[in-house]
C-alpha cells in the first residue's frame, strides 16, 4: 500500500486518536495545577513526536536486525491498526488505552507512551520508512503536523469536552475508528497480495 503525504498524515492524526484521548487526559490531569497542564501536555506530545521520528528514522535497521520484511510488517501493521480500531468503534472490543492510569504528574507513561505514540502509531512510521525511505522528508512533516494537530486538540481538552459533551465525542471517536478499520483492511490486503500473488477480484 503506497501513500503520500496527505494520507500519512491522515494514518497518524488517526491512529494517534487525539479525540479519543481527550477524557483520558482531562482524568490524568486532573491532580495537575492548572497553570502546569498545557506544559505537560506540550512535553508529552514533543517527547511522542520524538519518540516516532526515531522509529523512523531506524525502521529500517530495526526491521533488518530483527530479520523482518515488509510484507510481514504490513500485514502486522493492518492486524494491529484494525484491533484499534475495533477498540475505536466498539469500546467492548478490540484494543484500548483509555484505562491507563497514573499518580501525580505524568512523565512519558502513560500520555506520551502509550496513550499517543502507541504501538499502531510506531509500526505505521517505521512501515513508512522502510516502504518508501526516499520520502523521508514527506513522513517527517505528516508526523510533525499530526502531532500539532494533536497537541492542539489535547491542549483544549476540557473546551472540547464541554462544548460537544460525551456523546459527542464517542460518535467522533467510532468514526474515526470506522475511516481506521478501512485502512487497516486496505493495509491487509496489500501485504497479503505481496505475500501470496494476487488475489483474485
Amino acid at each position: 500500500m503506497e501513500h503520500d503525504f496527505l494520507s500519512a498524515f491522515i494514518v497518524l492524526l488517526i491512529v494517534t486518536d487525539p479525540l479519543g484521548n481527550v477524557p483520558v487526559v482531562i482524568s490524568l490531569l486532573k491532580d495537575v495545577p492548572k497553570e502546569r497542564r498545557l506544559w505537560v501536555i506540550t512535553r508529552e506530545c514533543a517527547i511522542a513526536t520524538l519518540m516516532l521520528l526515531l522509529f523512523m528514522l531506524g525502521g529500517e535497521s530495526l526491521l533488518k536486525a530483527m530479520r523482518l520484511s515488509n510484507v510481514a510488517l504490513e500485514i502486522a501493521g493492518g492486524v494491529i491498526l484494525f484491533l484499534i480500531a475495533l477498540g475505536m468503534a466498539f469500546p467492548s472490543m478490540g484494543v484500548s488505552f483509555a484505562s491507563s492510569e497514573t499518580e501525580g504528574e505524568p512523565l512519558l507513561v502513560p500520555l506520551a507512551i502509550p496513550l499517543i505514540a502507541g504501538p499502531s502509531a510506531l509500526a505505521t512510521v517505521v512501515l513508512l520508512a522502510s516502504r518508501q525511505p526516499e520520502r523521508a522528508w514527506s513522513w517527517t512533516a505528516a508526523i510533525v503536523l499530526a502531532m500539532g494537530v494533536g497537541w492542539a486538540v489535547l491542549a483544549s481538552a476540557q473546551v472540547l469536552s464541554r462544548r460537544l459533551g460525551r456523546s459527542g465525542l464517542v460518535a467522533l471517536e467510532r468514526f474515526m475508528g470506522l475511516l481506521l478499520s478501512a485502512m487497516a483492511v486496505e493495509m491487509l490486503i496489500s501485504g497479503l497480495k505481496q505475500a501470496f500473488g494476487s488475489l483474485p477480484h
